[in-house]
C-alpha cells in the first residue's frame, strides 16, 4: 500500500503543478504571440513579437499606474499589517471585557462578502472628499481579520512564560511586542506581510470604484484603458500588460517563499 500512496501523492502534486504552471505559461507565450496566430493552438510560438510589450506600454500611462499602486500596495500594506499586529496581540495577551465575544464578532465580519460594503465605504470616502485620493484607497482596507486571526492564532502557541518574563523585568506591552512576540514570530508576519502586499497589489474592485480619474488608478484597473484602445483584438498586448502586473508579485513570492512556508506550517490551531 505504501508504493500505491507515494505515487498518488507524486500524482496530485503533479496535477497541481500543471494547473498552476499551464496559466502562467499560457499568459507568456501569448505575450509574444502576434495577434493573427493568437487564437491558434500552440504549445511553442513560432514567432517572438515583443512589440506586443511596446504596445502595451504605449496603450495606457504605466508610469503611473506603477506608481499610484506602489503607493496604495506599500502604504495599505503597511498600515494593514500595523494595525493586525496590534489587535492580535490584544487579543493573545490582554485581558478586557467580552474578550472572547468581540473576537467572534470580528470572524463573523469575515463571512460578509467584500461587496456588501462597498456602497457604504464609498459614501463615507465621498463625505470625507477622498474620492480620487490615496486616503480613500487605502483607509477603507486597514482592517484585515484574516491578517488578525493568523497572528493571534500564532501568538496563542508561543510560551507565556517567556512574556511574563519580561513583564517582571519592566517591560510594557509595546515592549514586550517588539522585543519578544514579533522576534518569536516572524515567519507568520511575514506571511501576513505577502499576502497583503500581493492582496493590496491585485485589488481591481475599490479602485475602480474609489477612482475616476486616470491619474489615480491602478494596475489591475489600467488594463482597462489597454483593452478598449485596443477594442478587445490586441489580446497580445493586454496579456503583455497582465505580464507588467504577475512579474512583481511572482518576484516577492520567490524571496519569501520559505517564511510563507514556515508561517503556514507554524502551527497556527490553538485557541
Amino acid at each position: 500500500m505504501k508504493p500505491l500512496t507515494t505515487t498518488l501523492k507524486y500524482v496530485g502534486l503533479v496535477v497541481v503543478l500543471v494547473c498552476a504552471f499551464v496559466p502562467i505559461y499560457w499568459l507568456l507565450t501569448t505575450s509574444v504571440t502576434s495577434p493573427d496566430k493568437i487564437f491558434q493552438f500552440q504549445w511553442f510560438p513560432t514567432s517572438v513579437e515583443w512589440q506586443n510589450y511596446v504596445d502595451s506600454w504605449a496603450s495606457a500611462p504605466f508610469a503611473t499606474l506603477y506608481k499610484n499602486s506602489v503607493i496604495v500596495t506599500l502604504l495599505g500594506a503597511l498600515i494593514q499589517v500595523c494595525v493586525a499586529i496590534l489587535s492580535s496581540y490584544a487579543f493573545a495577551f490582554l485581558r478586557f471585557p467580552a474578550k472572547n465575544l468581540v473576537f467572534m464578532l470580528f470572524l463573523g465580519a469575515m463571512m460578509v462578502p467584500g461587496t456588501v460594503v462597498l456602497m457604504p465605504n464609498f459614501l463615507t470616502i465621498a463625505a470625507l472628499g477622498w474620492v480620487n485620493t490615496y486616503a480613500g484607497i487605502i483607509v477603507p482596507g486597514v482592517g484585515s481579520v484574516f491578517a488578525m486571526f493568523l497572528l493571534r492564532q500564532h501568538m496563542m502557541t508561543l510560551p507565556h512564560e517567556v512574556t511574563e518574563a519580561a513583564k517582571v523585568d519592566g517591560a510594557n506591552h509595546l515592549r514586550v511586542l517588539w522585543n519578544v512576540v514579533l522576534p518569536m514570530s516572524r515567519p507568520m508576519v511575514v506571511t501576513v506581510i505577502v499576502v497583503a502586499v500581493v492582496e493590496k497589489w491585485n485589488d481591481f474592485v475599490w479602485p475602480l470604484v474609489s477612482t475616476s480619474t486616470d491619474s489615480m488608478r491602478t494596475l489591475p484597473v489600467g488594463m482597462l484603458m489597454i483593452q478598449d484602445s485596443e477594442g478587445f483584438t490586441n489580446w497580445g498586448a493586454v496579456m503583455a500588460s497582465a505580464v507588467f502586473i504577475v512579474v512583481p508579485v511572482l518576484v516577492v513570492f520567490f524571496i519569501a517563499q520559505r517564511q510563507i512556508i514556515a508561517g503556514l506550517t507554524a502551527g497556527a490551531t490553538k485557541g
